[in-house]
């Protein structure tokens, strides 16, 4: 910018007005048109991935209200709502736990320490933005947004996202490298024409030597000065590339408008340069190349394998009894009659959901058998053990049972 007003007042100082702002008018444009042009692509940017971001916090949780489970944003979480938490659950804000079974919170995202926390009576405080490492319970919520733990650390972070790409960071590099070299130039130059000068040995267009001692005046030889600078002044104008930086912002938005155009949201501008060179995409399955939905599509049921498993047909009534209230016992979720249609609606994690719809299928009365007993302990289920089951008590005959989890093959 200051190179094109010296250019600029330079030129039309030594050619007039009608000709000498041609050259520092067409530097300032160039300089002009690629702050626009970056700052237009940043903006458009930012503003892009705030909604993107916005729709990514934009967590659809299960609460609790009026004795019913319902599907929320985690927007709308209030104080006094009751939210039920399963492990890989994230914790979406602060509250006391209600009840639970064996559950561990992960609590390094907030403490930094590595060691799962029991919760129980004793220590039933609960952190917004920590995970559930194990077990389940129900929390009820006493702080939310900003008033969280978590929020009010969030509240202290900014994000910088004022990164340069690594082509931006390579060719600024040679920009950098060209403009001092440049630089050399025009001051060796602007030495050279300066004692020519003063030597006598420059010359008008008409062949006139240009410096006299002592007989031209103070002006001439001030204009004179001033064509040497500006002549120093137009190499350095001319050595740096101002055009580079355009070509490059440019390339980049092209890029990322075609990437926008496949659907594929480019958050920096330097994942242009690599995604057309990538070879190998890992990407998550479920939710993502799926549904997310799961069906129960093969069960082994009395040493016998089942396929499909959806009706009860051939099954001893002593064995569908008991694997009715395995499942029913054996869930967080829950099963509910919609008021409008009256059919029957299933919550819970797509696990649970898929056994719990093929329990239906085999005829479960989910209320009237959790009614039948009451639950004494629990062994929660995880990815180690692979296995889960709670210990009841039956009202009916007052003994303890024991019923494992089933084992089951599930189709994503």
């Amino acid at each position: 910018m200051v190179c094109a007003a010296l250019s600029l007042v330079f030129g039309i100082k030594t050619e007039g007005i009608k000709e000498g702002w041609f050259d520092g008018a067409s530097i300032n444009f160039a300089v002009i048109l690629v702050i626009l042009v970056t700052a237009i692509s940043d903006y458009r940017q930012s503003l892009q991935f705030q909604n993107l971001n916005e729709e990514k916090r934009n967590i659809q949780l299960q609460v609790i209200r009026g004795g019913r489970r319902s599907k929320v944003s985690i927007f709308d979480l209030v104080v006094g709502d009751v939210v039920p938490l399963n492990i890989g659950d994230q914790v979406p804000a602060d509250g006391i736990l209600i009840e639970g079974h064996s559950l561990s919170i992960d609590e390094s995202s907030m403490t930094g320490e590595s060691k799962y926390v029991y919760k129980d009576k004793k220590n039933p405080f609960l952190m917004s933005g920590c995970k559930v490492a194990d077990g389940y319970g129900t929390m009820l919520v006493t702080a939310v947004g900003l008033n969280t733990e978590w929020g009010l650390v969030m509240a202290t972070i900014s994000e910088d996202n004022g990164e340069e790409t690594p082509l931006q960071v390579r060719l600024n590099g040679v920009a950098t490298f060209i403009g001092k070299v440049g630089l050399a130039v025009a001051v060796l130059v602007f030495l050279i024409l300066i004692i020519r000068f003063f030597t006598g040995n420059t010359e008008d267009k008409n062949g006139k030597t240009m410096f006299k001692a002592g007989k031209t005046s103070v002006g001439d030889a001030f204009n004179g000065i001033v064509k040497i600078f500006a002549i120093a002044v137009t190499i350095v104008v001319v050595a740096v590339p101002e055009g580079l930086p355009l070509a490059v912002t440019l390339t980049l938005a092209y890029s990322m408008r075609k990437m926008m155009a496949d659907k594929a949201l480019v958050r920096r501008l330097s994942a242009c340069e690599t995604m057309g060179s990538a070879t190998t995409i890992c990407s998550d399955k479920t939710g993502t190349l799926t549904l997310n939905q799961m069906t129960v599509v093969k069960a082994f049921i009395a040493g016998e394998s089942r396929e499909p498993p959806d009706t009860s047909e051939g099954l001893p009534p002593v064995i569908q009894a008991l694997l009715v209230e395995g499942i029913s016992q054996n869930t967080t979720g829950s099963v509910y009659k919609s008021k409008g249609s009256g059919e029957m609606e299933v919550t819970g994690s797509p696990t649970e959901k898929a056994i719990l719809s093929w329990a239906l299928k085999l005829g479960m009365n989910f209320d009237d058998e959790r009614s039948k007993s009451s639950i004494l302990h629990v062994f929660t289920f995880n990815s180690e053990k692979k296995r889960g089951g709670v210990a009841l008590k039956r009202e009916a005959f007052s003994s303890l049972t024991l019923l494992l989890a089933l084992f089951l093959n599930l189709n994503a």
